[in-house]
């Protein structure tokens, strides 16, 4: 038996690019989240859950138009955070790190723990489940599965409305089914990364 966990990042964000720190998507954000929920229309979700932000609901919220099962509720323990400190990362991310405070770290520590022990977890029955969040939380959960160190969720980046896919089973090690893929984006809706190719 397997939890099937789809990972979406959110749609584009409105503003973003002047420093707001979050608000409304902007029309290709929502572009992007119609492309994933007409994407997903067939999966058979058990359960959906959404970071409170509101990029992040409003993308939930566009999916829940296409897919089948429960709307998406939400959950701080997909809220923007920093996973881990960058101790044993190479010395390029320490500019990363020099505008992290130690109180933030510890608090998306303290968030990760509880969400991977939340949905990283082995079911009788097969599930599936929907979490739409951010980029660092999708890339701390790809790194938990993989069992790497605790800083790799830095070099795990996704396109918004990207599609993630992870597989928790009930004996075998868990598995990446997905990662980050923008298929069902056209190419003037791959936003979110500073380099794609054009596919």
């Amino acid at each position: 038996m397997s939890h099937y966990l789809y990972l979406v990042r959110h749609g584009e964000q409105q503003d973003a690019e002047h420093g707001i720190a979050d608000g409304p998507l902007s029309e290709r954000g929502r572009a992007q989240a119609h492309a994933i929920g007409a994407r997903l229309a067939k999966v058979p979700f058990d359960a959906a859950y959404t970071s409170p932000l509101d990029r992040a609901a409003e993308t939930a919220a566009i999916i829940d138009t296409y897919t089948q099962g429960p709307a998406a509720e939400p959950s701080n323990l997909l809220f923007e955070c920093v996973p881990s400190s960058g101790e044993g990362a190479p010395s390029v991310y320490e500019s990363f790190f020099s505008g992290v405070t130690d109180e933030a770290i510890e608090a998306g520590e303290a968030q990760m723990r509880d969400a991977e022990a939340t949905w990283l977890t082995r079911l009788r029955d097969d599930r599936h489940t929907l979490l739409v969040t951010h980029n660092f939380v999708i890339g701390e959960l790809v790194r938990a599965v993989l069992d790497l160190p605790s800083w790799r969720w830095l070099t795990f980046g996704t396109l918004h409305g990207a599609l993630t896919v992870l597989r928790i089973r009930s004996v075998r090690p868990p598995e990446l089914v997905i990662f980050g893929d923008a298929s069902h984006l056209a190419p003037a809706e791959r936003t979110g990364r500073t380099w794609y190719p054009d596919l």
